[in-house]
């Protein structure tokens, strides 16, 4: 369409005009008329021939720029003409006008009602402008009018004003410049009384201010100072979240997390709180040893300022190194608990928070949620990074001291601070404190290992020395009184360690942080730390008043009638039966006779040595209970004191060789290995150590202790004294004493042992503790040995003619010795129980043991006999039966021991040939000595000499296996 409208310009042809001074030529302009129209249509139409010699136009002639078309032409022209090609070239010119020509036609007659619209809008707009001029040209004479009404006078006055209002608005700025100015006076106020949020909104506001009037050339000045000032505001703020690192204030940490919030540096803020408390760490542990160091030291040289903390910790001497430690370990608790009320102080606020995000706007909620999780996490992260920077610097102090120089109570103490700064430890990011825990029971163990040596040797020397006299205790000594198990005292039940006991159901268990959040500290030295408070465990004579022991003895001696209260309060002690109401006076008598415990006040038997073990055991505990990380090692060591003490009883009063040989089973399997056991492990057997030995065997022998030997002040050997029964007594109830001491700390020995190691623990109570009670056989049986005179007994019975021929109704002298023998020694149990209270467990043991000794005394006179008739043989029925009668007087054992063995042996002597066969098959506890005598001389009346033989080979084959 361009082209065509620059086309008909280089014809003559004028496009419509573009502005409203060219309205003129629109009047001027030729329209086609419709002859021309019609010419221009009935031609002969070929849209595409048109369209190519529209086509074939050359570009010159579309172009927009001016030119001389005929001159353009005529330089075309070639310098020879031809007219036959002239001519062609010009109906050429012309078919191309004609073409075109028709397609302006068609152009026009198609956009001819457009023309038609537009020339008519066209017409209404020149309408509108001549309105308008008319308007403007009024509107130019009133302005006239105006104009000449006015006077100088009135113009002035309106200058004048719009002066003033312009001065006016300059003083308002001056003012506030001049505020500005004063700024940093009022600044350093707010900064003085610690008002940062108020500095830092003052100084925010006086730089938007100040951006305001930054055309003036004084505000560039102050914008500079402005800006310092606000970098000083940050250079305190940061110096105030320091202080926040040793004494958490509440209300200062609040406006230092406002103003930090106005800065919009929250973030920046958490990493520079995490710096700082990491540096209040390390200062702080620094000037607290730096301190006693330099006062230990009597000067203030600047040489130990220089040293590193390292080093400085190996100067710290003995005497100050436990309150030096208790004041780092409460100089860090105030660090701590500095960051748990930070983190408390951003829980409680995070939630504020999030309520009023969720009643106001959303605006900036993103930022804020973004801002707060990563001061959640950074918190959360910190307070592992802080406590093992804790344990480091307190590892670090431990190391610099060997703690083997302390004392038991001060190692404990020591001990003692560490636990508790563990347990902060895990109440403060639940941590197990692997650092101090390694490091700690690393000291622990092996200053445990030389301390438990010690008390060894300390035990054997008590042991050789003690002379087992009875340490008299109240009836109602219980171990817990003593001072080395009040801490058990705070569980009120040994089954359950403190730390171990279940949460009341009533309320929550307090930690350390909110016991001491506002208030003292849990590593405070106490005054009184050391139990001052005296031990009231002691009677005097054993009785609890001078009363009780005078009333005691005139009740024993008396031949009254038997109390009301013995008779409401015996109980059988080896059945556990009450007795039955119709038991007569003589049985009760009897009774009262026969339990020499009747006469002394009902308190436990033992030795100060068994007094010493106990403490030591208290001891133990307390360390195991302070550091549960070594409670296998404690219990170890406080297995081997029982063990010692065990096994010394056993050397002491127990060991003989002969009391195997008797076959009575007096020891039983379990004793027998838990002695062996003892004997390898702990005691060592040599007198002195072998010089060519092995590095190993060497060490081994550290570990073991030389076996102890018994007091030459305890004698043994007399007769009036029971061959020591005072002491066999006083020594073996002691560590049956100790063993149920044992079993009532079990259940917290076995709450604080490792699952892994408990194995151990029930082994050594089932094997050890339990064989305590095993062995009284062994050491009673001693006494039991030679309290009678068995030997004078078999010369008696040796005189006896049992070949008689008629039935005797008199029992033999033998018998009569025997029971005097047995009174006598009952008379001596009274004399000891005199000094020392006889259980009745231990009298029966005694009077069972004598029984049974002379029980199988008696079996075997009668296995000395050479001829005996039937007569004879009533005759020993006869004896026998009259030894039970008169000795069931003096003992209430029921059944009599070995009565059976005595009665089966004498019965014996009447059974057949096949009976006895039967019968030697059968009751293997007679020894071949009396089998054979029975064979010989009491069957060898009624069998032949071929069934003796039968019968002696019998017995023969029963004894070839004991070879």
């Amino acid at each position: 369409m361009q082209k065509i409208k620059s086309l008909m310009t280089r014809q003559g042809l004028k496009s419509p005009p573009e502005n409203l001074s060219d309205l003129g030529a629109i009047e001027s302009l030729r329209v086609p008329g419709k002859e021309e129209f019609r010419e221009l249509r009935e031609q002969p139409s070929d849209p595409q021939a048109e369209q190519e010699l529209i086509n074939s136009i050359e570009q010159v002639y579309f172009s927009t720029d001016s030119f001389d078309i005929v001159k353009y032409e005529l330089e075309k022209l070639p310098p020879i003409l031809n007219l036959q090609e002239l001519e062609e070239y010009r109906d050429k010119l012309k078919q191309q006008q004609a073409a075109v020509s028709k397609k302006v036609a068609d152009l026009i007659l198609e956009k001819q009602p457009a023309y038609v619209k537009e020339l008519e809008r066209v017409t209404s707009l020149q309408t509108g402008l001549q309105l308008a001029a008319v308007i403007c040209t009024n509107g130019r004479r009133h302005l006239n009018i105006a104009k000449e009404g006015f006077t100088q006078a009135s113009l002035g006055l309106l200058a004048n004003q719009r002066k003033r209002q312009l001065l006016i608005g300059l003083l308002k700025s001056l003012r506030t410049i001049k505020t500005l100015q004063r700024t940093d006076v009022r600044l350093s106020e707010m900064l003085e009384e610690e008002d940062y949020p108020g500095a830092i909104q003052l100084c925010l506001e006086c730089q938007k201010a100040a951006s305001t009037f930054k055309h003036y050339s004084c505000i560039s000045e102050l914008n500079s100072k402005l800006q310092d000032t606000l970098e000083q505001i940050e250079e305190q703020l940061d110096v105030a979240l320091s202080k926040i690192c040793k004494n958490f204030d509440i209300n200062h940490y609040t406006k230092v997390q406002q103003a930090y919030r106005l800065l919009g540096k929250t973030q920046t803020a958490m990493d520079q709180l995490h710096m700082h408390f990491t540096q209040a760490i390390h200062n702080t542990v620094f000037q607290v040893v730096l301190g006693y160091v330099e006062l230990c030291s009597g000067n203030t040289d600047t040489k130990f300022q220089k040293l590193q903390y390292k080093d400085l910790c190996t100067h710290v001497t003995p005497d100050s190194y436990i309150p030096c430690l208790a004041d780092l370990c409460k100089a860090l608790w105030e660090v701590m608990l500095s960051y748990y009320r930070t983190m408390e102080w951003h829980e409680k606020h995070d939630n504020e928070d999030t309520t009023s995000a969720a009643e106001g706007s959303n605006m900036g909620t993103e930022e804020t949620n973004f801002d707060r999780g990563y001061i959640k996490k950074k918190l959360e992260h910190g307070l592992t990074r802080i406590w093992q920077d804790v344990q480091l610097k307190v590892k670090t102090y431990l190391l610099g001291t060997d703690l083997s120089i302390f004392k038991y109570d001060d190692f404990i103490f020591v001990l003692d601070i560490i636990s508790r700064l563990m347990q902060v430890g895990e109440e403060f990011c639940g941590s197990k404190s692997e650092v101090l825990q390694e490091s700690i029971r690393k000291q622990s163990v092996n200053y445990f290992k030389n301390y438990h040596r010690t008390r060894l040797d300390e035990l054997r020397m008590f042991l050789e020395n003690e002379t087992w006299e009875l340490c008299p205790v109240k009836s109602n000594f219980s171990i817990l009184q003593l001072h080395e198990f009040k801490f058990m005292e705070q569980s009120r039940s040994p089954s359950v360690s403190p730390s171990k006991q279940p949460a009341s159901t009533s309320s929550k268990t307090v930690t350390l942080f909110e016991q001491y959040c506002s208030d003292g500290n849990p590593f405070e030295i106490q005054a009184n730390h050391k139990d001052e408070e005296t031990e009231d465990v002691l009677a005097s004579n054993g009785y609890e008043s001078d009363e009780q022991e005078k009333s005691a003895y005139q009740e024993y001696d008396s031949d009254s009638d038997v109390p009301e209260e013995l008779k409401r309060d015996y109980v059988d002690e080896q059945t556990g039966d009450a007795p039955v109401k119709s038991v007569s006076r003589e049985t009760l008598k009897s009774r009262k006779k026969s339990d020499y415990s009747l006469n002394k006040v009902n308190a436990p038997i033992l030795t100060n040595t068994t007094l010493n073990v106990i403490r030591l055991v208290g001891k133990y505990m307390q360390m195991m209970n302070i550091l549960k990380p070594i409670a296998f090692d404690v219990i170890h060591f406080m297995s081997q004191l029982f063990d010692y003490y065990l096994y010394a009883i056993y050397t002491f009063f127990g060991r003989n060789d002969s009391l195997e040989s008797t076959g009575l089973g007096l020891s039983s399997s379990r004793l027998r290995t838990t002695l062996n056991r003892i004997q390898e492990s702990l005691i060592d057997m040599e007198v002195s150590a072998d010089p060519t030995g092995t590095l190993t065997a060497a060490e081994e022998r550290k570990e073991k202790v030389p076996s102890p030997h018994l007091s030459h002040l305890v004698v043994l050997t007399s007769g009036d004294t029971l061959y020591g029964l005072a002491e066999r007594v006083v020594a073996t109830e002691s560590l049956v004493f100790l063993a149920e001491q044992f079993e009532f700390l079990q259940p917290h020995l076995d709450a604080v042992m490792p699952a892994v190691k408990k194995p151990f623990l029930q082994q050594f109570y089932s094997q050890t503790v339990s064989t305590a009670s095993e062995l009284r056989k062994p050491i009673y049986w001693i006494v039991a040995g030679k309290a009678i005179d068995y030997e004078q007994m078999l010369l008696l019975m040796a005189n006896v003619k049992w070949d008689v021929k008629e039935i005797m109704s008199q029992h033999n002298i033998y018998v009569d010795a025997l029971l005097k023998e047995f009174e006598q020694f009952n008379r001596r149990l009274n004399e000891v129980s005199k000094r020392v209270r006889i259980p009745l467990p231990v009298s029966n043991i005694l009077w069972e043991h004598c029984i049974r000794l002379a029980n199988r005394t008696i079996v075997e006179g009668y296995a000395n006999v050479k001829k005996c008739s039937n007569e004879g043989r009533a005759l020993m029925q006869l004896d026998f039966q009259q030894f039970l009668m008169k000795l069931e007087k003096l003992t209430d054992i029921r059944p009599i021991p070995d009565k059976e063995f005595v009665e089966t042996y004498i019965k014996a002597y009447y059974l057949t040939e096949n009976d006895m066969e039967r019968w030697i098959k059968e009751h293997r506890e007679y020894s071949t000595k009396q089998l054979t005598n029975l064979v010989n001389v009491c069957l060898g009346s009624h069998i032949n000499k071929k069934a003796r033989q039968k019968l002696l080979a019998a017995i023969d084959d029963i004894d070839r296996p004991k070879r």
